[in-house]
């Protein structure tokens, strides 16, 4: 076969979901039948009941120890894409090692002859012991097979299906064999070609596990929206550009021996350009002279290549005034309505180490989440870190995910072609998540996001491109993406609202916004924020005993109800002193219900019989409107004292 055979073959993403596309019905055939001779020459009849030679648990557990990054890679990466089939049909999958022992299974525990099909942890399924089987078959030739109802050469296994594939380890020596077995009565069009995509899958992540800490691995397919699936090639670099592993697609699509070989060979490209490429920024190569591949190059983890610094020559001597970085951007040149980095904080030690790090990581290809409270000031956050990154010169775009229409969500964010749908813009759409390309991304409330879409951003995120909806055209992107959400989303996870592998792709660095009431510094918060407010337009200043009063209160809506509260009491002031009335009402209901809970564990003295208003009355007469020290004299909050007041003042 050509090597553009091979290309059209498996270029073609649904070749690998074809039952058999690797045997003729003619080999399928002799298979079975040397499996069936194998099973005669082991003294085996028809009528023989299954031998499974189950493992004692003790070993067992010995035995999945030893194979314990195939069993994570298998449940953890590989499974949940799977979830679908298993909770709408009556099948399992199942992963077994060299020897054919059951490591695990998942999916219906029960399905044709109930518990008596044999496919439980400990079991073994080899040709010996339980005839031709999907698992047995499958490792004695190394190859992918499903075996039918009556192909099965014990009756006992007769009323079931297995399709199954080997796994083959980074070394290309057989690690052990993915199963899916189900009823004989159920419909088997498209099993086989699943699980031999499954048992690929595995390999991918193997390989990946095995060396992307220290080494370049290149995916290369056909299709630019399909780099990161599991059909893609994969090649293991080193430093130098020779290849030292490859997964089989890889072997298949370029049909020759990869081992090696350096990837000049292979590809119309060096070394140099490969670790000068941007991340996950797809490269349109050209193979062995001929054949055209998007390529895409994720460096080591742990960096390999050194930056060259030319100043240790010995001859360079630094000039008596460097002109500032334009990386970074100068005060001058970030907007009034940007809060600089460090008065973010005024003397709150965990908002200090939450600005450092997401200041830091800004500048790095990791996202990050923030955790928070509506109204906690994560916008203003976000607008400040993206305003002290390099970032600066292009766009925050901020996308409110609960304020779109559920149905609007999807073509605002990727855009649209005209004419895409139904009430589409006559010149179509470019969409916010192109908007921010070189800038910076902000979901806010990225819990909020239907199901559908996570699918969907999850592919952006991954293939760094966006193809608008109703056309066939992607566009690549490159943003910093931030996202908040007010919500558990490990909760939301664990209970389908919201997808496992998007969680693990945002979240990055976690961080999380205090809430008003919890700030260390929120005293001085305040009076920052109502400066700052003097400084758009002229109000009165901040008494000390209104500092107390709003030092108090609980803020159940954070800084936006702040800020709120603030701007209709400077309004009202005008230019007098700003007082108690001059507040909205709802700043006391929320100040009295603080102080009605704090009163549920704080009891005045009850040295006397005189009424708790009065007592307050008295007291704050003698302490000259002291409010800290009358409410220190009377045992109760200052909420309750300020309780007191604001009923004798309305009477």
């Amino acid at each position: 076969m050509t090597i553009k055979k091979q290309e059209e073959t498996i270029g073609d993403d649904t070749a690998m979901l074809r039952p058999n596309v690797n045997l003729t019905d003619e080999e399928h055939k002799q298979q079975i039948e040397a499996s069936w001779y194998r099973c005669e020459q082991f003294g085996l009849e028809h009528a023989t009941e299954p031998n499974f030679s189950t493992l004692p648990s003790g070993e067992l557990n010995d035995l999945r120890d030893q194979h314990r990054s195939l069993l994570e890679t298998t449940e953890n990466e590989i499974i949940p894409y799977y979830e679908n089939i298993l909770s709408n049909s009556a099948c399992m999958i199942v992963l077994a090692d060299r020897q054919g022992h059951v490591l695990n299974t998942w999916g219906q525990k029960r399905f044709g002859r109930g518990q008596y099909h044999g496919l439980v942890e400990g079991n073994q399924w080899t040709e010996q012991g339980v005839g031709t089987n999907a698992i047995g078959t499958a490792l004695i030739s190394g190859r992918a097979i499903q075996v039918g109802r009556d192909e099965h050469f014990l009756r006992a296994n007769r009323y079931m299906v297995g399709s199954a594939s080997p796994i083959f380890d980074t070394g290309n020596e057989l690690l052990g064999v993915l199963d899916i077995s189900s009823d004989a009565y159920l419909p088997q069009d498209h099993t086989l070609g699943m699980v031999k995509l499954m048992s690929l899958s595995v390999e991918n992540r193997l390989i990946f596990t095995a060396f992307q800490q220290d080494h370049f691995i290149l995916s290369f397919n056909t299709n630019l929206t399909s780099l990161d699936s599991h059909w893609s090639g994969l090649l293991v670099l080193d430093d130098r550009g020779t290849i030292i592993s490859a997964n089989r697609r890889a072997e298949v699509v370029l049909a020759r021996d990869l081992s090696l070989l350096n990837i000049s060979q292979i590809f119309d490209c060096d070394m140099r350009e490969i670790k000068n490429q941007p991340l996950h920024m797809p490269m349109k190569l050209r193979a062995l002279g001929r054949y055209q591949f998007y390529v895409k190059a994720l460096p080591p983890v742990t960096q390999v290549m050194k930056v060259p610094d030319y100043r240790t020559s010995g001859h360079y001597q630094a000039p008596a005034a460097s002109l500032p970085s334009q990386e970074a951007p100068l005060p001058s040149q970030i907007p009034d309505n940007v809060i600089p980095l460090d008065e973010l904080e005024h003397g709150d030690e965990r908002v200090r180490r939450t600005v450092k790090q997401a200041h830091k990581i800004m500048e790095k290809d990791i996202p990050i989440l923030i955790h928070g409270e509506t109204g906690a000031g994560k916008e203003i956050f976000v607008r400040s870190l993206h305003y002290h990154s390099s970032r600066y010169k292009e766009m925050l775009v901020a996308v409110n995910c609960a304020a779109i229409p559920a149905e609007l969500v999807e073509s605002e964010l990727f855009g649209y072609e005209k004419g895409a749908f139904t009430g589409a813009q006559t010149k179509g759409s470019i969409g916010l998540i192109r908007r921010a390309h070189k800038g910076t991304l902000f979901l806010d409330e990225i819990g909020e996001m239907p199901i559908a879409v996570q699918s969907r951003l999850l592919r952006v995120l991954q293939e760094r491109v966006v193809t608008p909806l109703g056309s066939t055209e992607a566009y690549p992107v490159d943003v910093k993406l931030i996202s908040a959400t007010n919500r558990h989303l490990k909760e939301e996870v664990a209970e389908g609202r919201f997808r496992q592998d998007l969680y693990y792709r945002i979240s990055g660095l976690n961080i999380e916004l205090p809430a008003l009431k919890l700030r260390q510094d929120k005293r001085e918060l305040i009076a920052y924020v109502h400066e700052r407010l003097r400084a758009e337009e002229p109000g009165p200043a901040l008494t000390e005993a209104m500092l107390d009063l709003l030092e108090e209160h609980p803020w159940p809506g954070n800084m936006r109800q702040l800020v709120h509260v603030l701007k209709v009491g400077m309004a009202m002031a005008d230019e007098d002193e700003l007082e108690e009335w001059h507040l909205p009402d709802d700043f006391f209901d929320d100040l009295n219900n603080s102080a009605d809970q704090d009163d549920a564990g704080v009891s005045h003295s009850d040295t006397s019989k005189e009424p708790i208003e009065e007592t307050i009355a008295r007291l704050l007469e003698e302490h000259q409107g002291n409010v800290s020290r009358t409410a220190k004299a009377a045992g109760v909050s200052r909420n309750t004292v300020y309780k007191y007041v604001r009923q004798n003042t309305d009477s």
